[in-house]
């Protein structure tokens, strides 16, 4: 880790090593057997589902607060406000998908739940 990744806030940390660990599930999903499908998918559904949801509510609700606490600017002299409101909006639609998202893993989860395998 870098020292200027020792500094930043610890949402960013966190959001780094989530993006390493699916880039890793990505890496090494190769042929996987149902059992282990199904506790990658138990896992994942955990994270991207209500939990992420929360989590982007939270994101966006901060940004917005965030007008009030900072002395916030836009780069090109436009409005920040609007550019916040915007980002927010996005991140409440990805907070509902987000929600969808872990309701799909849990019905994939559901449906490989009885299966087994033998080598």
């Amino acid at each position: 880790m870098s020292e200027n990744q020792d500094q930043d806030p610890i949402v960013v940390q966190e959001a780094d090593a989530i993006y390493e660990s699916v880039r890793t599930i990505c890496h090494h999903s190769e042929t996987q057997p149902a059992p282990t499908v199904y506790r990658v998918l138990g896992n994942l559904k955990g994270a991207a589902g209500p939990m992420l949801a929360q989590a982007l509510n939270q994101l966006a609700d901060g940004l917005v607060r965030s007008l009030d606490e900072y002395e916030v600017y836009q780069d090109d002299g436009s409005d920040p406000v609007l550019n916040i409101a915007a980002a927010a909006g996005h991140m409440r639609l990805a907070a509902q998908l987000a929600a969808d998202l872990g309701e799909q893993l849990s019905e994939a989860q559901n449906a490989i739940a009885q299966q087994g395998y033998r080598d």
